[in-house]
């Protein structure tokens, strides 16, 4: 499937870039939290899964700082265009944290 460019698109993979080497740590960090908590036992799944998700809130609350930030600087209607890229392209590129991040992203749409 082929999918359509839009008038964001280029901008937000930019920021993403740029998102990925300034929080290169915190995405490792996220990458080795998640393998724990994937291979922790029955015992151990609800604080891996909590020890995961805060490092998974941490990328989401720079991601909103990013996004929010220059959806800011819109004139209003462009804004929402904005955020719905900026959260696809989120979900693509960071597809492996995207259920935490995306969840986070959702529920600030409205910011």
């Amino acid at each position: 499937m082929i999918r359509r460019r839009r008038r964001f698109d280029d901008l937000v993979g930019r920021q993403l870039d740029l998102f990925a080497d300034d929080e290169a740590d915190l995405l490792v960090e996220a990458d080795a939290a998640l393998v724990v908590w994937q291979d922790s036992g029955r015992d151990s799944a609800e604080e891996a899964y909590g020890d995961y998700q805060l490092v998974a809130d941490a990328i989401a609350d720079r991601l909103l700082e990013v996004r929010e930030g220059y959806a800011a600087t819109l004139p209003e209607g462009t804004d929402d265009e904005y955020r719905r890229t900026f959260g696809d392209a989120v979900r693509r590129r960071f597809r492996s944290h995207a259920s935490v991040v995306a969840d986070l992203l959702e529920d600030d749409a409205d910011a």
